[in-house]
């Protein structure tokens, strides 16, 4: 039966392509999205400069099992712990902090922001000492071969170097080879303790082996000697030490593979089980001579079922490269634009490869089975008189799945919009309402279809005239192979519409916060806010100088950062803010209801009035608070100011909180004008005493708010790539769909040009029926697209209707009339090129 259905393969070439091509990019894109989801849950890290250490011991990255967004140190004690445990030859201590060699008062290139270090942990890498001698003295200082060439200096010569928002001045006396690691400053130990500014701590412990110690034994018995006060890594993970803000993005890593997987695997499913339920269904004539001449119904479902599978086994084989490289390109896109971090190492193993292949698998054989049942079951003759077009569709199978999918669709909608809160897991919910209902809503097309054409036909005949005529009765014939057209159109809309308006209406919702909140009208920073800081910061005491120039109504320092609120109504994935009192209500926009920001000093607080009711506190009562590295702070709440959905973050002192984020320092200071100020004149004042803090500039506030709009735009368009790989295979599979179902019209086109049909007539009633289908799609897909759409506007922004350009949705519907007429013109023009009576007598 195999080799019966494989010489038939060359009349059916179409239909096997687009078979094909559906299994094959369908596994691919599941691949990649696992791979993405395998590197989110390994978040491994290669080592850098800790790579000749065989254990690296640092601090705890993670608070109540979430990962930590600034580093924590741990204390130096540690050190002779690990020393001392068997198998360990040295124990060195590693510490950096931001340093920035400086030429002409600016950080020269390939300053990063954690460029120095102590000089014992040089031997880490190991670094070369190619020229001159070790750091000994507080004053002395070893380059990389790459930053003393770029700021001109030897051996021997003095260089400025920024640390920690001042700068000092120091002695070359020797210069490393870095080879493929990032560009380093060495200072003593003693210098870099002091100058990191951390009482002593340290930011790990890179362990050197013994010659034939098993690594693994070393790490126990090293876990077990630093028990829970640090936490040992070996092997790939190893990175971590270097780059802690890489756990931090294994989470957002996760929840982008889960959402746009969830996708990929329900779209791979749909497109897959409706090409290969439109290709058995256009073998059915096949199939019922084949009853015909004696074959039994079992062995007609062991050939489509062996010909499925081998078509499966030959597709997503080849799949599994193109799915490799797919799933590093998208997680390339995500870390350039920095949603995830660079350091993390993408892995795509076994797992994601053979959950490719099953869902592809799953999809052909259970659409094989349930297309193939009805003509393997069917009596002959009745096979023969069914070959023709199915007349019914609502099977109990088929109503179930559709009901099915609208309520888990219906669902997910309700559950955004009361359960939800506005954070960055809402389109974990919102996002697939559209997918899950526009595959519900695709089930019931059928029925759809009978009922627009039961509307719209005498219209349509009457505006179009004998086209309109022929299109309106074939559609009337043809309603539930016609179904299977509109099918994958309204997966395409729905989507399109849903995910692109979701994210329009997130950029608008935050450009419009942005700009609304910040009262503040220059900025003064020290790096730029995708980049961050290759000096650390500002040093204490420069946002008090910036407040006492002329013109000046306030300033405020502006620090950043994650963390945890204690007890009822807490939790974790607050943001932090921290701002300096005295400025804070010139710059930031807010509204106290109780209490002032004018107490907004050492530890205390500012929260929203709806985190009061939910933390159950009132001005005067202490907080519960576990900082960005980890830290606990008991803080007073002195202010209470009107709940601001968009920015719900939780007011800390600016020195407070930056004293626990990697840097240690506040990157930006925000300042405010006073009315009638001369703008020039201030101006010229701040960008002076600018040019005193190295790496420091000034920005107004279009500027300010436009870079904010330009890092918006970078990580949606990462997004975007995603998202845009999912509609290329929606689109892919509308196109196969139509070219498939059209050129098996071949013999009714002829037959129709043989009674009397001219050829613009066939091309005519094609258009009519191609608006049947597309309008029909547009419609569902629309009313798919509001599941994600109007729940998601709702938490966002309070308005049923999201925020976006118009052209997203008039250029989504152009895009599906153009699929829709190439798909079914261009094959049909083609096919009618030869003479009628050939296309008649030509085999299916």
């Amino acid at each position: 039966m195999i080799r019966l259905a494989l010489s038939s393969l060359k009349y059916r070439l179409t239909s096997f392509v687009a078979t094909f091509l559906a299994l094959f990019l369908g596994a691919a894109i599941v691949m990649a999205c696992g791979g993405l989801m395998e590197t989110g849950i390994r978040a491994a890290v290669a080592p850098e400069r800790l790579g000749g250490a065989a254990v690296v011991v640092t601090g705890n990255q993670t608070h109540d099992g979430v990962a930590l967004t600034e580093r924590t140190r741990i204390d130096s004690s540690i050190v002779d712990q690990v020393a001392q445990v068997p198998g360990v030859a040295t124990a060195i201590a590693d510490l950096s902090l931001p340093a920035a060699v400086l030429s002409d008062g600016s950080p020269v290139s390939g300053s990063n922001d954690n460029a120095g270090h102590n000089w014992s942990s040089a031997q880490l890498t190991p670094f070369t000492l190619s020229d001159g001698v070790e750091p000994t003295s507080d004053s002395d200082v070893v380059l990389s071969r790459q930053l003393a060439d770029s700021a001109g200096v030897s051996t021997g010569d003095s260089v400025d170097v920024a640390v920690r928002g001042a700068t000092e001045q120091f002695t070359v006396v020797g210069i490393v080879d870095a080879g493929d690691s990032s560009p380093a400053v060495f200072f003593s130990d003693s210098a870099a303790t002091d100058l990191a500014g951390t009482n002593g701590r340290i930011d790990s412990v890179g362990v050197l082996t013994e010659p034939g110690a098993d690594t693994a034994a070393v790490a126990t018995e090293i876990g077990t000697a630093v028990g829970s006060a640090a936490t040992v890594l070996t092997g790939e993970n190893r990175g971590l030490a270097e780059f802690p803000g890489a756990l931090a993005s294994q989470q957002t890593l996760t929840i982008l593979a889960g959402i746009f997987g969830s996708w990929a695997l329900l779209i791979a499913l749909f497109g897959v089980a409706s090409m290969l339920s439109l290709s058995l269904g256009q073998r059915q004539r096949e199939m019922a001579l084949l009853r015909a001449i004696g074959s039994t119904p079992r062995q007609v479902r062991r050939m489509i079922l062996g010909e499925t599978i081998l078509l499966c086994v030959v597709a997503t084989a080849l799949a599994v490269i193109p799915g490799y490289f797919l799933g590093r390109f998208l997680f390339g896109q995500l870390a350039s634009s920095g949603i995830v971090s660079s350091a993390m190492t993408f892995h795509q193993g076994l797992v994601p490869v053979i959950v490719g292949i099953v869902t592809a698998m799953a999809a052909a054989i259970a659409a094989t089975l349930v297309a193939g049942r009805r003509a393997a079951n069917t009596k002959p003759l009745a096979a023969l008189s069914e070959a023709t077009e199915p007349t019914r569709w609502l099977t109990r199978p088929r109503l179930i799945l559709a009901v099915m999918f609208l309520a888990a669709g219906i669902s997910m909608s309700v559950v955004t919009v009361a359960v939800m809160e506005n954070g960055p897991i809402l389109a974990s919910t919102a996002g697939p309402a559209s997918v899950l209902v526009g595959i519900g809503l695709a089930l019931l097309t059928p029925g759809f279809m009978k009922v627009i054409v039961a509307v719209v036909g005498w219209p349509v005949r009457m505006l179009t005239g004998s086209a309109g005529f022929l299109a309106v009765n074939n559609a009337r014939a043809r309603s539930i192979r016609m179904a299977g057209a509109v099918a994958p159109i309204v997966l395409l809309v729905g989507i399109a519409v849903g995910t692109l308006y979701m994210q329009s209406t997130e950029n608008a919702v935050k450009t419009e916060t942005y700009a609304t909140n910040l009262l503040a009208d220059y900025v003064i920073s020290t790096g730029d806010e995708s980049e961050g800081s290759v000096t650390g910061g500002f040093a204490p005491g420069v946002v008090e100088e910036i407040s006492a120039l002329p013109g000046v109504a306030g300033a405020s320092e502006l620090v950043t950062s994650d963390g945890f609120v204690d007890g009822p109504g807490g939790g974790s994935d607050f943001g932090f803010r921290g701002v300096t009192a005295a400025g804070a209500q010139d710059t930031i926009r807010f509204e106290s209801i109780t209490g002032s920001i004018d107490d907004l000093t050492g530890d205390s607080v500012a929260i929203s009035e709806s985190q009061a009711t939910s933390f159950g506190v009132q001005v005067g009562d202490t907080l519960g608070l576990h900082l960005g590295d980890g830290s606990p702070l008991t803080a007073t709440v002195v202010s209470i100011h009107a709940d601001d959905l968009n920015d719900p973050s939780i007011l800390l002192p600016a020195d407070v909180l930056a004293a626990h984020t990697t840097s240690g320092l506040a990157p930006q200071i925000l300042v405010r004008a006073e009315e009638g100020v001369d703008e020039s004149t201030l101006r010229s004042e701040l960008d002076s005493a600018a040019a005193l803090v190295p790496g420091a500039s000034v920005s107004d506030r279009a500027s300010l708010i436009s870079d904010n709009t330009r890092v918006q735009q970078i990580l949606v368009s990462a997004n975007y790539t995603i998202v845009a790989m999912i509609i290329g295979y929606a689109a892919i599979t509308v196109v196969n769909t139509l070219v498939a179902a059209t050129r098996k019209r071949g013999r009714e086109f002829g037959l129709q040009r043989l009674t009397g049909s001219t050829r613009r007539q066939v091309l005519g009633m094609l258009g009519v029926e191609s608006g049947f289908i597309v309008g029909t799609a547009v419609v569902l897909g629309t009313v798919a697209a509001a599941a994600t759409m109007v729940p998601y506007s709702l938490v966002k922004s309070g308005s049923a209707m999201p925020s976006g350009s118009p052209m997203i949705y008039i250029g989504i519907v152009v895009l599906a009339i153009a699929l829709t007429i190439g798909s079914t013109m261009v094959p049909a023009w083609r096919g009618m090129a030869r003479p009628a009576v050939d296309s008649v007598t030509r085999p299916d």
